[in-house]
């Protein structure tokens, strides 16, 4: 696993885990509304993933976009399709977005590394 991926991963499991050591009733349902909502439904979980990647690109959330990427690779996006999630972030977002988009390239291709 790349490094990338390596800290991501650790240090958003780490602070999940001190957030729910005193979470409240209501942060406890709102991260299961988050888990839950992109289960599958009437749109399939790769598709949902797609469409949170391009909402966090452009919200420009670098965590979100990481998240989201490496569920987009479990689900199997490939690479073409992430061209076009890319392209359509880019679209809606505008050049602002640009700097995440280099970014996620990058986290993006580790992922693909990992074989």
């Amino acid at each position: 696993m790349g490094k990338l991926i390596e800290e991501f991963d650790a240090y958003r499991s780490k602070m999940n885990d001190r957030i729910m050591e005193t979470a409240n009733t209501n942060i406890k349902r709102f991260f299961a509304l988050d888990t839950t909502s992109y289960a599958e439904g009437a749109l399939d979980v790769k598709t949902k993933e797609m469409l949170g990647l391009v909402a966090s690109m452009v919200l420009r959330c670098d965590d979100c976009i990481k998240y989201h990427l490496g569920k987009c690779h479990e689900a199997g996006v490939n690479h073409d399709e992430m061209n076009e999630i890319f392209m359509i972030a880019n679209l809606v977002g505008g050049s602002i977005v640009i700097p995440h988009y280099r970014r996620a390239v990058e986290y993006w291709d580790e992922l693909n590394e990992v074989k």
